[in-house]
């Protein structure tokens, strides 16, 4: 139920719900048209601008009509200029091309001597050249002929080693020849390292035994030998060894080769009072000894105890220094008595030569004197004699009888 206008109005009736609607119908019609009418203003007051933007575009319509048809003219205009200016260029050019032509013929004729007169100075230094090419290269084909020749010489000089070389290592392969060698450079190192007299070689010992070489050394520690050993064959297979087992038994062989030797030296050489208590093992070759010291050391270890001293040349040399200057103090000390009674004479004569100094030394200081006495005597001779050469008589001091005989002339 609903009231309008004091009258009460029921929602069932068709007629009344027909009224409401056609009301509320009405209602939207007219809210519609108001929006509309906005809209309309709305679109006039935007629609005014756009009108004059038209209106302006259509005067730039119009003057840009205008425009085109002077633009047309300047054209035209602009046409007729630049094919009468394309017809100066080309002329211009033309001329310009044939200046350029004229220059270009100018050119390469003035090129084309040049280039003859080059070529001509070209061949001449290349004939120069050639001359002096064909000189250098007979000078150097003289130099290179005398290389040659020294090349030659050269090989000659290789080829007389080698065989050196392959004497070398047949003398090496023969136990006696390489007993010989190691013998003759230990003559070679021992003679020029000590004194004549202070060495022999080849001495028989009293056990029968016949030493390579015997240092003649004061007590302590007395005459030492040095007796030259070479294991050649045992170093070469250790040098040829190539898997293990081969190096286990070359190591072998040069185990057994050097303690042989150093039992056979210590046996030997070592004598209760001939010889001094230890002896040396000369080895001739650097490389063995380095080996040696560089992988047996246990046998390095086994000749001390044995008291056989390893030497190579170089520590045989070092050695054999040293024992030089044992020498040298033995023999000073062998020789203190005579050079103590040498001194006692010497100081004898030193004194005597005091003595004869100081005997000759007042001979001099008498004849010093009688030189001096001399001179006054020939000064005052001189005084004379310069007196009596200008007749100076006044103070001649010579009185006879208290007189002077005055001289006189003689009647005429």
């Amino acid at each position: 139920m609903i009231e309008i206008a004091g009258k009460v109005v029921s929602l069932e009736d068709p007629v009344a719900l027909a009224i409401i609607v056609a009301g509320g119908v009405l209602c939207l019609i007219l809210i519609l048209l108001w929006l509309g009418l906005r809209a309309t203003n709305r679109s006039a007051r935007t629609m005014e601008p756009l009108v004059q933007q038209l209106a302006v575009l259509g005067q730039n319509v119009q003057q840009l009509g205008q425009g085109q048809e002077a633009l047309r003219g300047g054209l035209q205009n602009v046409s007729d200029t630049q094919t009468n200016a394309q017809l100066q260029v080309v002329q211009t050019m033309e001329t310009r091309l044939a200046a350029v032509q004229q220059q270009m013929n100018d050119r390469l004729a003035d090129n084309a001597m040049r280039s003859a007169r080059a070529l001509a100075e070209m061949q001449e230094r290349m004939k120069e050249t050639l001359h002096g090419s064909s000189k250098q290269t007979a000078t150097s084909l003289t130099a290179l002929q005398e290389r040659l020749a020294a090349i030659d010489k050269a090989q000659d000089n290789i080829t007389k080693l080698s065989g050196d070389v392959l004497s070398l290592q047949d003398i090496l392969s023969n136990k006696q020849t390489r007993g010989a060698f190691g013998e003759i450079q230990l003559n070679d190192i021992v003679s020029k390292a000590l004194p004549p007299d202070a060495y022999a070689f080849q001495v028989t010992l009293s056990n029968s035994r016949r030493a390579d070489c015997l240092i003649h050394l004061p007590n302590p520690p007395g005459p030492i030998v040095i007796d030259s050993k070479f294991p050649l064959e045992a170093y070469e297979a250790l040098r040829r060894a190539e898997t293990q087992p081969q190096l286990n038994e070359a190591a072998r062989l040069m185990r057994v080769a050097v303690r042989t030797h150093i039992k056979a030296i210590s046996e030997r050489y070592i004598l209760d009072g001939e010889t001094a208590d230890g002896a040396l093992m000369f080895l001739p070759s650097e490389a063995v000894y380095a080996e040696l010291h560089a992988s047996f050391p246990e046998l390095v270890r086994e000749s001390f105890d044995a008291r056989v001293w390893i030497v190579s040349p170089t520590t045989c040399m070092a050695t054999l220094n040293t024992m030089r200057a044992i020498l040298k103090d033995a023999r000073m000390r062998e020789q203190a008595g005579a050079i103590r009674k040498e001194l006692s004479m010497l100081h004898k004569d030193v004194e005597r030569l005091g003595d004869r100094v100081g005997n000759l030394d007042r001979h001099f200081a008498q004849a010093q004197k009688d030189v001096g006495e001399i001179k006054i005597s020939a000064q005052k001779a001189g005084q004379r004699a310069l007196r009596l050469d200008r007749f100076d008589f006044d103070d001649a001091g010579v009185k006879e009888s208290g007189q002077v005989v005055p001289l006189t002339k003689p009647d005429a």
